[in-house]
């Protein structure tokens, strides 16, 4: 199994556990705003190379 499809897996698990605990609207706050604030806290030469990479994938 890859990294990624683990990830993606990983990502599931934890919303639907975010979904049974929480309100619906605090797991969707949690879902959204944790890779907003990670994206945030990268400086900007890091969001460009990963705008750079994502358009390359984006193109194949």
């Amino acid at each position: 199994m890859s990294t990624q499809a683990k990830v993606a897996i990983g990502g599931v698990a934890v919303g639907v556990i975010l979904l049974w605990l929480l309100p619906f609207w605090a797991a969707v706050l949690v879902m959204v705003g944790v890779p907003a604030v990670a994206y945030l806290a990268l400086d900007p030469s890091q969001r460009r190379r990963l705008r750079r990479a994502s358009r390359k994938e984006i193109g194949r």
